[in-house]
Parts: structure tokens; sequence; C-alpha cells
């Protein structure tokens, strides 16, 4: 299903499972990014940088944001239809959500001191990069609208997907901005950690441009603009990202680091996660002060206390009812919501979010 290209060729390229065809694509974006664009040779050393930048931010991770601008048009548009272009520019714009994705964690990382990000060290860590990192956030930034620039301006949806990527990246901002005034790690304060302000980061922090904005750009790459038929699928899509992030805080705690990839660090760094929001929300006067004294504590004693209270409080056993009834709620959004789009277009986003472990 993922190896068609609706045109009928039957080249080798053709063939290709569209991973493969993203994978592909990613040489030459970096080449146009750094040898097409600016020609001036007093750039050379600013042009090799944004490769090496390019390079070692953009392509890990496991690329799901990416990859559902191509998977979403599959289903939005007949396979007849779907030339060869369309598949070209479809990946394209996938690259670009990537390249916000990596805007967004390389000025993260700074923010929030991580050491490590995708089993290497943050590009910050890196020797010679420090704070220059920063500006190395915005250069990928900036080349976003340089490929959608070159390669959808003569696009009748151009406009839609400008206002949508400025208007996703101002939201995931504003996201941002709840987070770290909610959590700072120097000032432990759980009187701040409810569930409204926990919704509220997520969703704009994250659900945004992780799940609303691949499916939006391939609607408007499909031609569907109307204003309903984007509220109904950011309905269903934002109530997918609330999950989503509840279970990578789940994971963050209890999912096996040989599977993840990542050893779960939220406790000690004092993060607003649904584990600490929902233990509040049921926990005695007496919990609450132990909590208190050892959440958002860098030692092992603290954070194996952390963990001792989360098992008193059968989290595991409150995580999968809610995971259970995320489902249900997101069955009747996608049957209530999504009458003239095609239902697989969600289901398949939840067939790879439900029940994953890393």
């Amino acid at each position: 299903m993922g190896d068609r290209v609706g045109n009928g060729t039957h080249t080798k390229k053709a063939l290709l499972a569209d991973p493969q065809l993203f994978e592909d694509q990613f040489e030459a974006l970096v080449t146009e990014l750094t040898e097409r664009d600016f020609t001036d040779p007093v750039l050379a050393d600013a042009l090799k940088r944004l490769r090496e930048v390019l390079v070692y931010n953009t392509p890990g991770g496991k690329r799901n944001r990416g990859l559902s601008v191509i998977g979403s048009l599959r289903e939005l548009v007949p396979p007849s239809q779907l030339t060869q272009d369309k598949v070209q520019r479809a990946l394209l714009v996938g690259w670009c959500i990537e390249l916000l994705q990596a805007f967004f964690l390389v000025a993260d990382d700074i923010m929030d001191g991580s050491v490590t990000r995708r089993g290497q060290p943050c590009w910050y860590k890196k020797d010679g990069i420090g704070l220059d990192a920063i500006n190395d956030s915005f250069l990928l930034e900036g080349s976003i609208y340089r490929l959608l620039r070159r390669h959808c301006r003569d696009q009748p949806y151009y406009v839609h997907l400008l206002e949508l990527f400025n208007e996703v990246t101002f939201q995931t901002e504003l996201g941002q901005a709840l987070d770290l005034m909610t959590a700072p790690p120097s000032d432990i304060d759980l009187s701040r950690f409810t569930m409204e302000r926990y919704k509220a980061i997520v969703k704009y922090k994250t659900a945004f441009y992780s799940f609303y904005l691949p499916v939006a750009a391939a609607m408007y790459m499909a031609g569907v603009n109307s204003e309903e038929e984007h509220n109904n699928a950011k309905h269903i899509l934002l109530e997918m990202g609330e999950f989503f992030q509840i279970q990578d805080d789940y994971l963050d705690c209890y999912g096996d680091p040989a599977v993840t990839g990542k050893i779960g660090t939220d406790i000690q760094d004092n993060k607003c996660s649904w584990l600490v929001v929902t233990a509040l929300e049921i926990m005695t006067p007496e919990q609450k002060a132990e909590l208190q004294g050892c959440y958002g504590q860098p030692d092992e004693a603290s954070v194996e206390k952390v963990k001792t209270l989360y098992n008193t409080l059968h989290m595991p056993s409150l995580y999968q009812k809610y995971e259970e009834e995320s489902y249900q709620r997101l069955q009747k959004l996608i049957a209530s919501h999504a009458q003239n789009l095609p239902h697989s277009v969600f289901l398949n986003f939840a067939k790879k979010i439900y029940k994953r472990n890393k």
C-alpha cells in the first residue's frame, strides 16, 4: 500500500516505499539549501555551517510527523491522481515538518539543559557550538520557508501552507512558554501542577505541530480548504496528541529504556507530567508532603521514593484505564467529526500510537 505511485509508472523509484522515498530526498534538500540558493562565495563558511546543522539535527528520530503528510495524502487523493510530482511535494512538506521539529528541539535542549537527544549529544553540547546553537535553530526554521517557496510557490495551497506553518509555530511557542513557567527546575511548587494546566501545555506545545500540522498540510494539498473540515480534523487530532503525550509521560517512568531508547528524567527534571498531576489529584496530605520533599530532586533515592508513591497509587492501572477511555473517545470523535474525510487518515495514526511501547 505504501509503495504505489498512482501515475502508472514502473520506474525503480515508483516501487520504493514511502519511508525510503522520504529518506532519499534528504540529501537533495541539503544540497539545495547549501549550494543552490546562495552562490555568493563570501557565504561559504556560513553555508558549510548550515549543512552541518541540517545533517546533525534533522534526520534522526522516528519521522512519524514527516511521513504523515504523504500517508494522509494517499488517503485523501485517489491513486490515479497522485502524480510523481505530488508525491515529491508531499515528501518535501514532510521534511519541512521535520525541520520545524529540529528547530524546536535544538532550542528546547538549551533551555532544558539536556545532555543527549536521539542517542547523541545535544547540538549545543558539541565542542565549539555552545550558545551559537541559538542561531543554528533560526537557520533550521528559515530553511522551511526557502523550501516551501521554491517547491510550492505556484501551487494553489501555497498561502495556506505558509499560514499553517506560521500559526502552528506560534502555538508551539506559547505552549513552551506555559511549560517553562509551570516547572522551572529550581523552583519546586506542586500547586502549579493542575490537570487544566497540563492539558493546555500538551495541546499547544505538542499536539498542534505533531498531529494537526501534517494532516492539515495534506488536506490543503488535496484541495480540502473548508474551515469546518479543518476544525473537525483538529478536534480528532488534538485528542490523539493529548493521548500521545500522556503515553510519553507514562513511558518516561514505566518504559523499558532498552525499548524506548532513552532513560526517563521527568521526575528529576520537575516536569509537569501526567503521572504527577494525576497522583496529586488522589493523594492524601501525608503523601503530598512526601512528594513535595522528593519531586524534582536529582538523587536516585528521591526518584525511587516518587516511583514507590506512584506504585502505591496504582498509576499503571490508572494509565491503562485512561488509554482505553481515550481510544473509545477517539472512535466517537471520528464517527461524529469525520463525515467527509476518510476515517483511515485518523485510524492509521491511532494504530501507530495506541499500545505502543516506545
